[in-house]
């Protein structure tokens, strides 16, 4: 396990010192839905194996392209605080529903197709990072990197507007959030560090009142945690208001 210092890492509000990074992170320590596999079905456990053991190549995005989307993926859902070994490949997947044509069944009628979205407006990402900091997007540093995302999430971008004159920024952050969203809440890590007791069929659930957990799942185990430096994930901001700052220290809540 790597446990040198990166800046990047949560922070323990009690030592100051970056937590280590974990095979599983979260509140539910020794979580395992893939220790239940054996109540499920042959196809449920047929797609959640290959969701770990089979991770698609990259087939839509260019090489540019990837190296935009990961640092833009690790801006909006850090795995700093997962080893190397857990980490789930964020792109690869939004890559494969994008060469394979997946969609919801619906599209807003001022954006084009999803493959379309995302050729057309990664560019604007770029532009909006050169306007504010003079270099592409994969060479700011990662605050510079959370300003640039503050513009696309507040639907004000100071750049690019040939870009969002065809991608409606705000259709198009939704749809980039959403991706990298649904990529990582659909691998069975993060079902262990969210305490996902897995798939309902066909035993099904049946504490369904309170919040207790099922015999099979983990009890929460809370801890304290600090947002990293380099990071702006503790600043929130109601749509339509003034972003708020850093908590005191010791408030910031648990991860």
């Amino acid at each position: 396990m790597d446990t040198s210092s990166t800046g990047s890492r949560p922070i323990d509000p009690q030592t100051g010192q970056e937590l280590e990074p974990r095979a599983q992170p979260g509140y539910y320590p020794g979580s395992s839905t893939l220790s239940q596999e054996s109540f499920w079905d042959e196809a449920t456990r047929t797609v959640v194996r290959r969701r770990m053991e089979k991770i698609p190549p990259i087939r839509f995005f260019s090489p540019d392209e990837v190296s935009l989307m990961t640092a833009v993926a690790g801006r909006l859902l850090p795995q700093d605080d997962r080893d190397e070994a857990h980490r789930i490949p964020l792109v690869n997947a939004i890559d494969d529903r994008l060469y394979t044509g997946r969609i919801d069944g619906y599209r807003f009628e001022d954006m084009p197709p999803d493959a379309d979205a995302y050729r057309i407006g990664l560019p604007g990402i770029d532009a909006i990072a050169r306007h504010m900091h003079g270099r592409r997007f994969t060479e700011l540093e990662p605050l510079e990197q959370d300003a640039v995302l503050w513009t696309m999430h507040d639907g004000d971008p100071p750049a690019g507007d040939t870009v969002w004159h065809r991608v409606p920024i705000a259709r198009f952050w939704l749809l980039l959030v959403q991706d990298v969203i649904e990529a990582y809440y659909a691998h069975p890590y993060a079902w262990d560090e969210i305490g996902f007791g897995g798939p309902a069929y066909p035993r099904g659930y049946f504490r369904l009142e309170r919040g207790q957990p099922e015999p099979w799942e983990v009890s929460e185990q809370q801890y304290e945690w600090s947002a990293p430096p380099t990071s702006s994930s503790d600043q929130y901001k109601k749509l339509g208001g003034p972003r708020k700052h850093r908590a005191p220290a010791g408030q910031e809540g648990s991860h």
